[in-house]
């Protein structure tokens, strides 16, 4: 996919402030999961990775420090140009997760730096996609079980579903609050 431009209007869903892809735009990405992009919001560069909205769409979380630089506010016009690119941003580890993997076997150690960014991003995801304590601390010890065989990826997960728990319900992306 070469670069693409659109408009779109952020909005918000509790903390978070999301902006989400025009069908026609997320129909040309080479994924119906994450995507990792290249793109500017208003002429300024960010790079990031889309998620996945849960309907086969896709859609950009507008951090507090993008919307900063950019001065944009849910509700405003923005255009987003974006090119998809090979070159995976590291996923922000969470602390159970690095925890477990600080006193893994030296195996997991070794193959979870083995694997790449988006591998990695996969089994965050995963981990992530569960409000459940338990559930959590059972998918991270599933996880070393897994890094600690064959596994480089997470099994039977459905890397079109929106895990973003915090805007999501059931694996689709939440719509916007109505006034």
């Amino acid at each position: 996919m070469s670069a693409t431009k659109f408009e779109t209007q952020p909005y918000s869903i509790g903390e978070w402030t999301i902006a989400r892809l025009p069908d026609d735009i997320s129909k040309q990405l080479p994924s119906r999961s994450q995507v990792a992009i290249i793109g500017t919001i208003n002429d300024y560069e960010f790079r990031t990775v889309l998620e996945p909205d849960g309907n086969f769409g896709h859609w950009l979380h507008i951090t507090e420090q993008l919307q900063k630089d950019t001065k944009i506010q849910p509700g405003d016009t923005i255009t987003v140009e974006l090119e998809v690119t090979k070159d995976w941003p590291e996923p922000t580890m969470p602390d159970d997760l690095a925890a477990a993997l600080k006193t893994a076997p030296d195996r997991v150690k070794e193959k979870w730096q083995d694997i790449t960014p988006m591998a990695r991003n996969e089994w965050v995801r995963w981990i992530g996609a569960t409000n459940n304590l338990e559930t959590r601390a059972v998918r991270i010890e599933k996880s070393i079980s897994k890094l600690n065989g064959k596994h480089r990826r997470p099994c039977c997960f459905n890397l079109a579903a929106c895990t973003v728990m915090e805007v999501s319900k059931s694996g689709v992306l939440l719509p916007p609050a109505t006034a």
